[in-house]
């Protein structure tokens, strides 16, 4: 009997170079045991045995033993498919492997019957782990660990077979800007934005509880379920409820498969109504366009607006804020996640940032307004996260009449353009920033304008020593809007 022990549950390049030593030596599949480092039967002692090694009653064994001139090629096909096969969670896998192998040695066109046992075996296991493969990628929801920028996204889930390492490239190439964790019981997954790391399984107590983005995630969740497309049997199918308690939006799927039932009743039993006859809905921006002469009415306004298509998937309109009579407005491109979320202007760490360059600058930040060019987020889904994405020239062209109605209500001594976004819209057309910064623009029939970088470039730049440059530029600019303001006002 031979005893071969592989060194993980995954040692796909020791299980084929024992097993190709064992065939060349005429070793049935009977004669051969199969076991994992760590996992050995206690009845067979294979302590002197390295990991990956094989032996004979407890005596060394080589491909010596084989003859030097034989050899076999089998089918690539057959490669292909042990190597998803060996990460089945069936401890005879090994040993069905190496049973298939020695018959293609003699029947080189046995993977092309698909009614053979041994290879129907093989196919079904392959299945098996790709759709495991599949059920990590599609039911992995991250958690928020910290706050940014030092945040961290951990998520939990317990896989059928030994798949971490096949379905982590997925989430480093979906989550490429974020450092995460997918913690399982066998095996462990991190990615810190340029390479993937793997340790040691850990317990479910690891695991992170509910964060701060479990209610958002819920309400967006609950808005986008479809009761018209709702089957319940498929949904169960696609999405067994084994996985249903690692998933947030499982507390809501019972609540609203019951909804969807009962408006589906509704409908049913509801006497057919006329079709309406179709109306042209007037975009928001002309009936802005009558009296609107405070910020209030045009904030009112603006929360209607549907002048291009972002406000479908953005929470709210993000309008400006400030003092009706400001001598500053600080036009930036548009709402981040956190502006999104909470319909204010520059509240994340480009606000944070911004108040501190004009602090030092010399600008009174209590006397400025501060709106964006675009009025709603535009972002690209990544699973819970959602990333900023820049607007184009019809979305920025369609916000613009906000920007004229704002600077006309507020009539201030001079427009700070932050971003090229921002450039675009208050001059009506594309501006690169760095060749138009550091001076004030004039314009006819309205206020200068200074161009220069959005905070949110600075919190970009990945060395401090730009950073720390970059935005002392920020700065000075800054201190040529002080200097303005004060020139304006000896005038006067």
């Amino acid at each position: 009997m031979h005893y071969i022990r592989l060194d993980s549950d995954t040692d796909f390049d020791a299980w084929r170079k024992a097993a190709r030593g064992l065939v060349l030596a005429d070793v049935a599949p009977a004669d051969v045991t199969w076991t994992v480092a760590g996992d050995e039967p206690e009845l067979f002692d294979t302590s002197g045995l390295a990991p990956g090694s094989f032996a004979e009653t407890g005596t060394p064994f080589t491909q010596q033993a084989a003859s030097p001139n034989r050899t076999f090629n089998v089918p690539a096909r057959f490669v292909g498919l042990a190597k998803a096969a060996i990460l089945h969670r069936d401890p005879q896998r090994f040993a069905y492997l190496y049973q298939l192998l020695w018959r293609l040695r003699t029947n080189p066109e046995l993977m092309s019957i698909a009614t053979d046992s041994d290879v129907a075996r093989l196919q079904a296991m392959v299945k098996a782990v790709r759709r495991d493969e599949h059920k990590m990628h599609a039911f992995v929801r991250f958690r928020e660990i910290g706050r940014e920028p030092k945040s961290r996204y951990v998520a939990w889930f317990e896989p059928e077979h030994h798949i971490v390492e096949l379905a982590a490239p997925f989430f480093a190439r979906r989550f490429a800007d974020m450092a995460w964790s997918i913690l399982t019981p066998d095996l462990c997954a991190h990615w810190d934005g340029h390479a993937v790391a793997f340790s040691p399984g850990v317990a479910k107590s690891m695991a992170p509880s509910d964060d701060r983005l479990e209610e958002t995630w819920l309400t967006y969740y609950a808005s986008i379920f479809n009761p018209a497309r709702l089957k319940t049997k498929a949904m169960q199918a696609e999405m067994p409820k084994k996985y249903w308690r690692n998933l947030p939006e499982a507390t809501l799927i019972k609540s609203l498969i019951a909804e969807a039932e009962r408006k589906a009743s509704a409908m049913v039993a509801a006497e057919a109504t006329a079709p309406k006859k179709p109306q042209r809905q007037e975009p928001a921006m002309t009936k802005a366009k009558h009296g609107a002469d405070t910020l209030d009415a045009l904030r009112e306004a603006a929360q209607g607006c549907r002048a291009c298509d972002l406000w479908k998937p953005a929470t709210q309109t993000v309008f400006g804020e400030g003092p009706q009579h400001a001598t500053v407005m600080l036009v930036g491109e548009q709402p981040g996640d956190k502006e999104d979320l909470a319909g204010k202007p520059f509240v994340g760490p480009a606000g944070q940032m911004l108040d501190r360059a004009l602090l030092e600058a010399g600008v009174d930040r209590s006397k400025t307004y501060v709106t964006n060019a675009v009025k709603h987020f535009k972002f690209v889904p990544r699973g819970k996260i959602r990333l900023h994405q820049k607007p184009n020239t019809p979305e920025i062209k369609a916000c613009r009449p906000w920007y004229e109605r704002e600077l006309a209500t507020i009539k201030p001594l001079l427009v700070v353009a932050m971003g090229a976004t921002a450039a675009h819209s208050v001059l009506g057309k594309a501006t690169p920033v760095n060749a138009n910064r550091g001076h004030l623009i004039d314009r006819d029939g309205g206020p200068p304008v200074l161009v220069t970088v959005h905070p949110s470039y600075l919190l970009r730049l990945p060395d401090e020593d730009a950073k720390v440059r970059e935005y002392a530029r920020f700065v000075d600019d800054l201190k040529l809007v002080a200097a303005h303001l004060k020139k304006a006002h000896a005038a006067a």
